[in-house]
């Protein structure tokens, strides 16, 4: 059971990289973003397509796509995504989801349906030895560690910092930050393309995780949206406790019989929809 319990919140770190960015946008925009695990594969893809560039160097080909990763989301949000934004949420979900069929079908024409995989010189297949009979994944620990470290740099930007403020202004109002100054289109806009940083992160990590493949997006989709909701959407350490929630009952489901874990998952998510539809924590501030 303690393995079971250390690989599902390894798993849950994986999750939270794959969900943060969902929960960012809704937090601030109020937008769904349903082509956010296309996002994330056609960003391992693109540091695939780096590889050549670096001389092989996964770490190195990470750092050449987040640059284009901020930029491309600050781009979307100021000239497509801001223009669907209001109280009716059906453009913006209609364009996201336009936005996903054509990402699979690009990476299709680019890459095949082949499945690929981030090479990292065998840092993927280390481990540490925790006992005689049980290791640790060097890289999910990685990815668990820059999933606390990414959960906690936006909690203390949003609470401790000018754009932070900014964030929580036009979340909260966004006519009256506008009478305060406020450009709320560039404020959007630069909250996408943090969120596009972190969707860099993930589908990095996911891609030296295991391989990954263009029809890929909808199960990560699936899994970012089911540790929001269950968290509660736009808290940040709540998306982490969703995330870990959801990564330990898909374990314990594996463990049970391995045709029951993603399914177990889906029933912790259905139940806290059903019984608590604001998620287990809350929206925090501070």
């Amino acid at each position: 059971m303690i393995e079971t319990l250390a690989q599902g919140i390894l798993l849950g770190g994986l999750y939270t990289l794959f969900a943060l960015g969902q929960s960012l946008m809704f937090g601030v925009m109020r937008l769904t973003n349903t082509a956010q695990g296309d996002f994330i594969v056609l960003a391992a893809f693109a540091v695939i397509a780096a590889l050549g560039l670096t001389g092989g160097s996964a770490w190195l080909a990470a750092l050449a796509v987040l640059p284009m990763a901020f930029a491309g989301g600050y781009a979307l949000q100021r000239y497509v995504l801001n223009g669907t934004l209001g109280k009716d949420p059906l453009p913006s979900l209609v364009v996201t989801f336009g936005l996903a069929v054509v990402i699979q079908n690009l990476l299709l024409q680019l890459f095949s349906a082949d499945p690929r995989a981030i090479e990292t010189g065998g840092f993927s297949t280390q481990g540490i030895a925790l006992g005689e009979s049980f290791s640790i994944g060097a890289l999910p620990l990685v990815i668990l560690a820059v999933a606390v470290a990414a959960t906690a740099a936006l909690q203390w930007l949003f609470g401790a910092t000018a754009l932070g403020r900014a964030f929580r202004a036009v979340s909260d109002d966004v006519e009256i930050a506008g009478l305060m100054g406020l450009n709320a289109q560039k404020v959007y806009a630069l909250a996408t393309a943090i969120a596009f940083v972190l969707i860099a992160i993930a589908g990095t990590l996911q891609g030296m995780r295991t391989t990954v493949s263009p029809s890929d997006g909808p199960l990560l989709l699936l899994f970012a949206f089911e540790a929001v909701i269950i968290g509660g959407m736009g808290s940040f350490w709540g998306t982490l406790a969703g995330a870990m929630i959801l990564g330990i009952t898909q374990q314990i489901g594996f463990r049970l019989d391995p045709g029951w874990g993603i399914w177990a998952g889906h029933i912790v998510f259905l139940a806290v929809l059903v019984l608590r539809p604001q998620g287990l924590f809350p929206k925090t501030r501070g």
